[in-house]
């Protein structure tokens, strides 16, 4: 993937981002700040639609060019298309919540089935997972989805997140010069940039759901893609997307514990904390990306560099820090 490939989606996203803001505008789609944002101003919504145009077309140009089967491009392309529609439906008027996770859930199986099971997969050096990998498989995608969106809630901090992913794994897969293709990370975060000009650090505009939710998907699918090349390649991918996994999930089963619904409104995850103490969003934007480029990226070129009997141990070490501060934060406490 030329550097011009890479720098002409990054200047798609951002031209479509300037015209989605003016549709928002238009259209009156904009956020308002209340008692559980994160951000003071009103600002305009959707611009991730953007990110989600560029890189649909760029998968379309790598299947055109031979650089990603047909297969797998048609995969990423359907079922990121039908959860960006839902986001971007979602985005102009509330859609129910049991309806949107019954899709979410759909198209996760379709994306399981698509990619052939993950019967064969096994973990802890030998243990046969059999059927139920496609059912942990199928929560994976569905998690990820939704904890994106849980995740997108100061400046910069969803794509920034996606970013770095990205890069960390197309660095990766070049150390290991593995036969997957590494194109479609450098594009997605080529597109990602496009976008986060607009939304970092001050935003013009924020991703709205049709964006989040696709990110999270396409995300999970690449990570289970690796996963049917090795489970210390999937290992990596969840261990670069740490901060979102361990930030989410913590807060989540910690609400939960304290009688909380799942869907209820709230800004009690680590980094919305943490805008309050430093505040500002740029700081705890920035801080994720470090930790991701200084703390998790060297791990998971460890565990995927290394003949480790066990690289699921590598995720561990990986979150344990991060788990150590959602608790020293109070993350998901009602009085955080």
């Amino acid at each position: 993937m030329s550097m011009l490939s890479l720098f002409i989606f990054f200047l798609l996203a951002f031209a479509m981002t300037y015209f989605m803001r003016a549709y928002a505008l238009k259209k009156n789609i904009i956020d308002n700040p209340n008692e559980r944002s994160s951000h003071s101003v009103p600002t305009p919504r959707g611009g991730g639609v953007a990110v989600v145009c560029s890189y649909l077309l760029a998968l379309i140009i790598l299947m055109y060019s031979q650089q990603l089967t047909v297969h797998i491009g048609l995969t990423l392309m359907a079922a990121g298309f039908v959860i960006a529609l839902l986001g971007f439906l979602d985005d102009h008027g509330h859609i129910n919540s049991m309806l949107r996770l019954a899709i979410h859930f759909l198209v996760a199986i379709s994306v399981v089935i698509s990619l052939g099971g993950f019967s064969e997969v096994t973990a802890f050096n030998g243990l046969a997972l059999g059927f139920s990998a496609n059912i942990i498989a199928i929560l994976f995608l569905v998690w990820l989805l939704n904890l994106y969106n849980f995740m997108d809630g100061i400046n910069g901090i969803a794509s920034v997140e996606a970013i770095t992913t990205v890069v960390s794994m197309a660095i990766l897969y070049y150390v290991l010069n593995t036969t997957l293709n590494s194109d479609i990370h450098w594009l997605l975060a080529a597109c990602v940039f496009g976008f986060l000009l607009w939304n970092f650090p001050k935003a013009k505009i924020f991703m709205g759901d049709a964006c989040s939710g696709f990110l999270g998907l396409t995300l999970g699918i690449l990570a289970l893609i690796a996963l049917k090349e090795n489970l210390a390649l999937f290992c990596a991918w969840i261990i670069c997307l740490g901060v979102f996994v361990v930030d989410a999930t913590y807060t989540l089963i910690k609400r939960v514990l304290s009688g909380y619904k799942m869907y209820d409104a709230h800004r009690s995850h680590s980094y919305q904390i943490l805008s309050r103490k430093w505040g500002s969003h740029t700081p705890v934007t920035l801080a994720v990306a470090a930790i991701n480029l200084l703390w998790l990226l060297p791990l998971a070129y460890y565990t995927v560099t290394q003949p480790l009997a066990y690289p699921e141990f590598m995720v561990l070490v990986a979150y344990l820090p991060l788990i150590l501060i959602a608790m020293k934060l109070k993350a998901g406490h009602p009085d955080a």
